[in-house]
């Protein structure tokens, strides 16, 4: 049967084996701008797992226009790395291409030696709190030869095409925009004016590259600023990229930097804006990529299918299983490990100064140690817990050859996964649990379930090694009236064990804090189906809808001790999550203290002074504590074990997995 995703297309004169398009992503792997081995591993990799074509940058085009951890592009010496780096994308089957990109103001002076970053106009960025040096005529067409000369060396160094970024809020986008374009020259004003510098980048890339060569612009659908620039605007620079200065094909993604719209975190739905794809698929002749949040073949393929895009951006899909791709096309797509859009390792680790890894996938950033190799000694491996942190550290020990059993007390695998899936906007990780379940069936791992394990039973299985994975339990601070029976634990309401009043206050407003006050806010919302039928058959208005959308039937109230919410949020998921907590109406108590639970309220400490805030329910989200009893025990047998996870030290479930992998490894 025809499967729309692996058949071939053209770009140009280029042919490319399949519809699966792997976009820039700015790994933070560059030294001084120059491909490491790092670098070059990373995407050999993902060329092995069958992607068709392969963006890597973005690449700089001058000085100003990035930091050195960017792949250089704006010297002739950046050209061997480079080269390397193509040579080995091609070398396992995909086309290559580099992106080139000046960032304009959202650079930090930081990363340019105290210099001042540049723009259209000297307007302050929201994302830097710099104020950019507005760029005189002469400079401006500087940069648009930096950016042609940059694209000739990229041609020199065997790339298959060349890519331009022309949106996310860096320096094209920013001449497109009224926001921070109030120039009164030629390259300001009318949109004519402001698609100017954008036009005149191709044109002088096309001339330096030639005719034959494919030119991709990855650009806007919709950048989501209040007064930017909308679908209608794009569209028509969509059509001049295309028809004046012949654009090969447009890769469309969504929004700036500084946008309030999610764009990459769980809470969007899969393949959420390829309608901004469709767009301006509608409006031009050339292939159109769509991009953002499709991380499984089945929403690739129904995108492409149903014609709202010629091919599909998957970044963080690749990041996290290199191999989707092949496992697809063999059929094997239940072996495929999801990206679940936490951004932990990727975007957050940027935010870090750090390289990019990956929660679901412990070897994403470190292709250059090798894959996992058979260990001399096969050992009997206990892994107790089937968590995170326990799944896959047996997934690794069993990789390495060992006789791996897990020993799970509850009734199924995958522990405090479920529990961060049940929040709004984090089902996907429930996906981790149900993608790591099959890697551990996959490794031929047994698997026990509905088993405690005791002293008694580890003496009875004489296991060489002991992986101890037992998680943490909920904490119950000494409040007094803790014991009352209308106070419950987070745990047990995001398990949905347990029902909530309808006036409900949260102790602790920590991550879990939060998710639980947006799982409980959503109560009485009305569902996306319904919605949809209200919206479609103008039941209501769409303000009424919106109201009904966000405001539950439950009054919650969150009491935190600091001075904030939400601090154990990763940055990529905290602003969005806080921007719920708002929207749906959850009032906050900083820097307040609980003294006292009645039985009809709760008594707190504030800056105020005493107050007393009316409870149906309180909840208990104070922190969990270590369960590790098992440790003391074997340590007297003195069996070799790793304790791993909340076992060892309370942590995110990127600590889970990444500990677990590196215990199961070095068995």
């Amino acid at each position: 049967m025809r499967d729309p995703l692996f058949e071939s297309i053209e770009i140009n004169s280029l042919e490319v084996k399949n519809r699966i398009y792997l976009p820039a992503m700015h790994l933070g792997m560059a030294d001084n701008f120059e491909v490491t081995d790092q670098i070059v591993e990373f995407y050999a990799e993902r060329a092995r797992g069958g992607a068709g074509m392969i963006t890597v940058g973005y690449a700089t085009v001058d000085d100003l226009s990035g930091n050195t951890t960017n792949i250089g592009a704006h010297k002739d010496e950046f050209i061997p790395g480079l080269e390397r780096l193509s040579n080995a994308i091609k070398d396992n089957g995909a086309r290559s291409c580099v992106q080139i990109n000046h960032a304009g103001r959202y650079n930090f002076s930081f990363f340019l030696d105290g210099k001042q970053p540049v723009a259209p106009s000297a307007i302050a960025s929201r994302m830097t709190q710099e104020t950019p040096k507005a760029l005189e005529a002469d400079e401006i067409h500087q940069i648009i030869d930096n950016f042609a000369q940059s694209a000739l060396r990229v041609k020199k160094a065997g790339y298959d095409a060349v890519e331009i970024l022309s949106g996310t809020g860096y320096l094209i986008s920013e001449f497109l925009s009224p926001l921070t374009n109030q120039r009164t020259d030629e390259y300001g004003g009318s949109l004519e004016n402001r698609m100017r510098f954008g036009l005149e980048v191709m044109k002088a890339i096309r001339i330096q590259v030639g005719d034959d060569y494919p030119v991709i612009v990855r650009m806007n659908g919709n950048d989501f600023m209040p007064g930017g620039q909308g679908r209608d605007e794009l569209r028509e620079y969509a059509i001049a990229l295309v028809e004046k200065a012949g654009v090969d094909a447009l890769c469309i993604n969504v929004g700036w930097h500084e946008a309030r719209v999610p764009q990459i975190t769980a809470a969007v739905p899969r393949g959420a804006f390829a309608y901004l794809a469709r767009g301006i698929k509608e409006v031009v002749d050339v292939p159109v990529i769509a991009s953002h949040r499709i991380n499984d073949p089945d929403t690739a393929r129904e995108l492409i299918a149903d014609g709202m895009c010629d091919m599909v951006a998957m970044g963080r899909s690749l990041i996290a299983d290199p191999y989707l791709p092949v496992k697809s096309k063999e059929g094997r797509e239940e072996d495929i490990l999801h990206c679940i859009a936490c951004a932990q390792g990727c975007f957050d680790n940027l935010f870090k100064l750090k390289h990019v890894e990956c929660l679901c996938n412990p070897r994403a950033g470190y292709e250059c140690n090798g894959e996992c190799t058979i260990a001399e000694t096969p050992k009997k491996v206990m892994v107790i817990g089937g968590g995170a942190a326990g799944m896959s550290a047996a997934i690794a020990a069993s990789g390495r050859g060992h006789d791996v059993t897990i020993y799970e007390k509850s009734d199924e695998l995958g522990g405090q996964l479920f529990l961060a899936a049940a929040p709004p906007g984090r089902e996907e990780f429930a996906e981790l649990a149900y993608d790591l379940e099959t890697q551990v069936y996959t490794k031929n791992v047994n698997i026990i379930l509905n088993q405690s394990v005791d002293d008694a039973l580890i003496d009875q299985e004489k296991p060489d090694h002991i992986i101890l994975a037992t998680g943490a339990t909920p904490l119950s601070p000494p409040i007094p009236g803790a014991e009352l029976p209308h106070v419950v634990q987070a745990w047990n309401v995001l398990a949905d064990d347990t029902y909530t009043g309808q006036r409900v206050v949260i102790i602790g407003g920590g991550a879990v804090g939060v998710e639980t006050a947006l799982l409980l806010a959503e109560k009485g919302t009305l569902s996306a189906d319904v919605l949809k039928f209200l919206f479609v058959n103008k039941a209501e208005t769409p303000e009424v809808l919106y109201e009904m959308a966000t405001r539950g039937t439950k009054q919650i109230t969150i009491i935190e001790m600091i001075d904030a919410i939400g601090k154990d949020f990763g940055k990529s998921t905290r602003w969005g999550m806080l921007q719920d907590v708002k929207r749906y109406g959850v009032e906050s108590k900083l820097t307040s203290k609980a003294l006292e639970i009645t039985p009809t309220g709760i008594k707190i400490e504030t800056p105020q002074g005493i107050e007393e805030i009316p409870a149906d329910t309180v909840v208990m989200a104070a922190g969990s504590k270590s369960v590790n009893e098992l440790a003391a025990v074997i340590e007297e047998k003195k069996i070799p074990f790793d304790m791993i996870g909340d076992a060892g030290k309370i942590g995110m479930a990127f600590d889970a997995v990444h500990q677990g992998y590196a215990a199961g490894t070095k068995i």
